[in-house]
């Protein structure tokens, strides 16, 4: 049963249990923190929600918990962030769980716990067979061992901790134990050895979950559920840092590209619909108004002369950003047909075309392989040289910035304290139509050490996009129509 709809079940009675506008205001919370978390939900899915929560059995944690997803998540991708959200907001429990009073750690004749022997107890959970009854014990089991051996003293007081609660236990050790009591009775062939195996290790980070949850569930009792909610809830992988983001966001970027470049394409669109309308004619205007003493009455426009500009791209694929700049390389590259040519360059401290590369459908993570192994983009060092790629560039693609192009560079302008080469980029922005410069680093960090940004910012306009949604954000407001 949900505590957070009793008002109190296993323990002490948390101050914010509910909103002080009782269940709707909790539930428009929750909302809230769910914007808050990158998951668009407006109005209409809030009034959905509500509805849902009239004909739901509000006792029934588990069928509040679906009833709500189906209202207010859109999109597979955003499950692991609800998830973590409705159980901040809608807890298991206040406090200590009364059933985890019926789980007993083991301990040794010292009053310690003995590790050896919860090792066992674990490995024989894990390998027993999934029921109802085996989830609420290990879920009874990880909120002892939270309360038993998570607890530490922080500055401000008594809190817990998962790291301290699994770091003597740890169960990836346990694996072999539990592939030996899945494996048993089976064939033994390589099929079912390597499905049993798979499956210990999806069993142990699923018991690693449970108590990462019921640790954030104590903390948030104590320090706050919004608070909690800022760090301890897995972000969406458009909102990720591009130089912190990890293998599984970056992953997660690269099945969304098509879905952002739709995105991009309609802005895009939208944009031009307004273009066809052109410029205001002061001449036109003046002479259809003299009728009535030079007040425009009707305005009159230019003829718009639509054309479809050229895009040139120029990335930094060095280690610091390569996964900005291939992301970025691929999205653009989808709205190729946006362009009447599109060309991208890569660069660590030489530079070479890798349009080419781009020509057919490939993973993301091949083409950055191909572009290292097929193109020259390293030279000597191997390090970013934000100068000589520049010059390599003017000299020997002097025909690929003209008057109808646009010019993205791409990087954190991190030159390793050599030439920036600011007469070459100040060249190529006076040919270019426009020329924008985006950077993955907070705009905080732009200069600092052997950042030649507020330099490069003199000459063209840069922006910060550490974050796929920024990005998007910044170039369908950039890209020329």
């Amino acid at each position: 049963m949900s505590s957070a709809l009793r008002g109190r079940e296993d323990g002490p009675e948390e101050p914010n249990a509910l909103a002080p506008h009782g269940f709707p205001g909790h539930l428009v919370g929750f909302v809230d923190a769910l914007r808050a978390r990158g998951i668009a939900v407006g109005p209409s899915e809030t009034v959905d929600a509500g509805q849902v929560l009239t004909v739901l059995d509000l006792m029934d944690r588990e069928m509040l918990r679906e009833g709500l997803a189906c209202a207010l998540v859109r999109r597979s991708t955003q499950r692991a962030t609800f998830d973590g959200l409705f159980d901040l907001w809608f807890p298991a429990a206040l406090g200590q769980r009364a059933a985890a009073q019926e789980v007993e750690i083991p301990r040794r004749a010292d009053g310690e716990v003995d590790i050896f022997e919860l090792r066992k107890m674990l490995a024989e959970l894990l390998s027993a067979d999934p029921s109802g009854q085996r989830t609420r014990e290990l879920q009874a089991l990880a909120a002892q061992m939270v309360e038993q051996m998570g607890q530490y003293q922080s500055a401000n007081g008594p809190s817990f901790s998962a790291y301290q609660t699994l770091k003597e236990l740890q169960p990836e050790l346990l694996i072999s134990k539990i592939l030996a009591g899945l494996a048993a009775g089976g064939d033994n062939s390589d099929f079912d050895t390597e499905v049993a195996r798979r499956a210990a290790r999806q069993r142990v980070r699923d018991f690693r979950g449970t108590v990462e949850a019921e640790t954030r569930r104590r903390v948030a009792e104590r320090i706050g559920r919004e608070r909690v909610a800022t760090y301890g809830v897995q972000r969406q992988a458009e909102d990720a840092d591009f130089l912190r983001i990890s293998e599984s966001e970056l992953a997660e970027l690269r099945r969304g590209s098509q879905r952002l470049a739709r995105v991009l394409a309609a802005r895009l669109a939208a944009r031009r619909r307004r273009a066809r309308r052109g410029e205001i004619d002061l001449r036109k205007t003046l002479r259809k108004s003299m009728s009535t003493g030079g007040v425009p009455i009707k305005l009159a426009a230019r003829k718009p002369r639509p054309t479809r500009p050229d895009l040139v791209l120029l990335c930094d694929i060095s280690g610091s950003v390569a996964g900005f700049s291939s992301f970025t390389m691929m999205l653009v590259n989808s709205l190729r047909e946006q362009f009447s040519r599109v060309r991208i360059f890569a660069f660590v401290d030489r530079v070479d075309e890798v349009t080419h590369l781009f020509d057919q459908v490939t993973p993301l993570d091949r083409v950055t392989r191909r572009i290292f192994t097929e193109t020259r983009v390293v030279g000597i060092e191997g390090h970013s040289d934000y100068g000589t790629a520049l010059r390599m560039f003017a000299e020997d693609y002097p025909e690929a910035v003209t008057s109808r192009t646009s010019l993205l560079v791409l990087g954190d302008a991190r030159t390793n304290y050599r030439d920036p080469a600011l007469d070459t980029l100040r060249e190529l922005a006076g040919v270019a139509k426009h020329a924008y410069w985006l950077n993955p680093e907070a705009e905080k960090m732009w200069g600092t050490g052997d950042s030649a940004a507020r330099r490069y910012a003199e000459i063209v306009e840069m922006h910060e996009c550490r974050s796929a949604r920024q990005l998007t954000a910044v170039v369908s407001r950039l890209l020329p129509v």
